[in-house]
């Protein structure tokens, strides 16, 4: 096994590749560039042309190809746009997006992103600045943590979960995986006790990392970046994400009906290509499991860019 697969194996590899329909000297742009997986089969497809990858996590730089057709950028996605006008790179060709958490990241201890190991509460993506999971856990009043857990967990139980961690924490402030892991073990909750943990751990880290902001911002600078034509491939994991990358794809917005002119003619950047989501074949979960809940959506630019 190869450093970037140790890192994180590429999930719906070929069909997102695919879905880009690579011109060989068009210029791409992978938003998570992570173990290089992706990049590795784009810059193959490419003669001539440009693949701009981001990552904020310091850990990815490790995994870095050798090419002169490959630019690096060590910054959150959602500075996608600033970066491209800033080096004259727009209109692009496409744009992937793999969201979500690699394998290196929830299986480095230290990370913190995972309940199976314990470690420092940490969850940032990036390691340097902003709030942690701990500090989250501890300064956070009960409604704030109600409403995460709620809304980026979806979790019935948010209240007297956020009750718990609050009378908690009044004994011992929370520094450790293993102290969260120990409460969510004792807490009473419907369904499985695993799908519990990850869930509230998803909701922190999500937190953490203001992911949901990140991914809009993400999708709306894509509309304003790709070429008419111009394809956009995002791979999701949770339905938070699923259902912004859906709504914007669909409507060319995250909530409510798509705009329309005075004629009636709907005002969207995107057409859809995959009106339902590309899963993972049951040959890919067993092989990868953190694979099961990927779901790959594709669409095409149909309007002018304005740069």
């Amino acid at each position: 096994m190869t450093l970037s697969q140790s890192y994180h194996i590429p999930v719906l590899l070929h069909d997102a590749v695919n879905g880009l329909k690579i011109i060989p000297k068009g210029v791409y742009v992978d938003a998570t560039f992570g173990g290089g997986g992706h990049s590795k089969v784009v810059l193959n497809k490419l003669s001539g042309g440009k693949l701009v990858g981001f990552d904020q996590d310091p850990d990815a730089e490790r995994n870095l190809p050798k090419s002169d057709d490959f630019i690096f950028v060590p910054q959150n996605f959602r500075y996608l746009k600033s970066f491209l006008r800033l080096h004259s790179l727009i209109p692009v060709d496409g744009i992937l997006a793999d969201l979500g958490v690699s394998s290196w990241q929830f299986n480095e201890e230290e990370r913190g992103f995972s309940y199976r190991f314990n470690g420092p509460l940490d969850m940032r993506m990036a390691q340097t600045g902003g709030a942690t999971a701990a500090s989250i856990l501890n300064e956070y009043g009960v409604e704030q943590l109600t409403k995460i857990f709620r809304e980026y967990g979806e979790i019935k139980e948010a209240y007297p979960l956020a009750m718990k961690i609050e009378a908690v924490r009044r004994n011992l402030p929370f520094e450790s995986t293993q102290q969260l892991n120990d409460l969510l073990e004792n807490f009473r909750s419907n369904g499985k006790k695993v799908k519990f943990k990850a869930k509230v751990f998803q909701a922190l880290r999500i937190e953490v990392n203001d992911e949901v902001s990140a991914v809009e911002e993400l999708l709306e600078a894509s509309a304003e970046v790709l070429k008419p034509g111009g394809r956009l491939v995002v791979i999701s994991y949770h339905s938070i994400e699923d259902r912004a990358v859906k709504n914007f794809m669909k409507k060319g917005k995250f909530k409510g009906e798509v705009e329309k002119d005075f004629y009636g003619n709907q005002l969207k950047p995107f057409k859809e290509i995959t009106r339902k989501p590309i899963l993972p074949s049951q040959e890919e979960i067993e092989n990868n499991p953190r694979a099961r809940s990927a779901k790959l959506r594709i669409a095409e630019r149909v309007n002018e860019v304005s740069k």
